[in-house]
């Protein structure tokens, strides 16, 4: 119930367009910078034409990487101003807005919004299904169709119906192995400053140590010292 009140938290309305915005965002932040999303084909915005009457029109790809950042109020200005305003929602680039986004609801949330509030009947039928594969495959960029250098290699060391599964597990496999080696060089750094810090220790619990015996060789007599003192001692010369 709470992850539900956050989330419907997240949406807001600017400029006649919807937006997804972390919870602590404040209305006078607007120069964020957000991507525009179709919530109902799974495509991120990545720039616009016009159509032979000038209208605007908002060019998506299905991948979360090739998606342009604009400000809150560009991004709201585009979207509403669309020949489709009812497919876009303007998405805070934020971590905690991403996660809540694509992760805890957030996608389905807006859909049901702008289909409540729509008046296009053929949104309904246009829906690409919200599953773990799509998701990952738009945020990782691991389309089957997609153009780029990694997955064309991949289309051609391996038959098609094959590419998608193993460039997911590929892609998970890669990022595993990039996190563990960033985990490695942090604890081989952090065990270096232990060891640092340990010799640095036994230096000084060294020098303590030397301290006392020091003192006691400044304070004990020396030899010439005693002269007097034994003269004084034996008196005067009997002669």
């Amino acid at each position: 119930m709470h992850e539900n009140q956050l989330v419907n938290d997240c949406l807001r309305r600017h400029g006649g367009a919807l937006l997804f915005m972390a919870p602590e965002w404040r209305e006078t932040e607007r120069a964020v910078p957000c991507q525009i999303v179709d919530v109902f084909a799974l495509q991120v915005v990545t720039g616009f034409t016009r159509d032979p009457q000038g209208k605007l029109l908002l060019e998506a790809h299905p991948s979360v990487a090739a998606g342009r950042s604009w400000s809150l109020a560009k991004a709201a200005q585009l979207a509403r101003l669309d020949a489709r305003p009812e497919r876009w929602v303007v998405l805070q680039r934020n971590n905690r807005a991403w996660g809540m986004f694509w992760a805890g609801g957030g996608l389905h949330c807006c859909r049901q919004e702008l289909l409540e509030t729509s008046q296009s009947p053929a949104l309904s039928s246009a829906i690409v299904p919200v599953t773990p594969e799509a998701v990952l495959r738009l945020v990782l960029n691991l389309d089957t169709g997609d153009t780029s250098p990694a997955v064309t290699v991949l289309q051609a060391d391996a038959p098609p119906a094959v590419v998608g599964g193993s460039g997911v597990l590929r892609a998970v496999l890669l990022t595993s192995l990039a996190w563990l080696a960033v985990l490695a060089l942090s604890a081989a750094g952090f065990l270096g400053v232990l060891r640092e810090q340990d010799r640095k220790l036994e230096l000084l619990l060294e020098r303590l140590l030397a301290i006392p015996r020091l003192l006691r060789l400044k304070s004990r007599p020396t030899g010439v010292a005693f002269v007097p003192r034994l003269l004084a001692q034996e008196g005067p010369d009997p002669d």
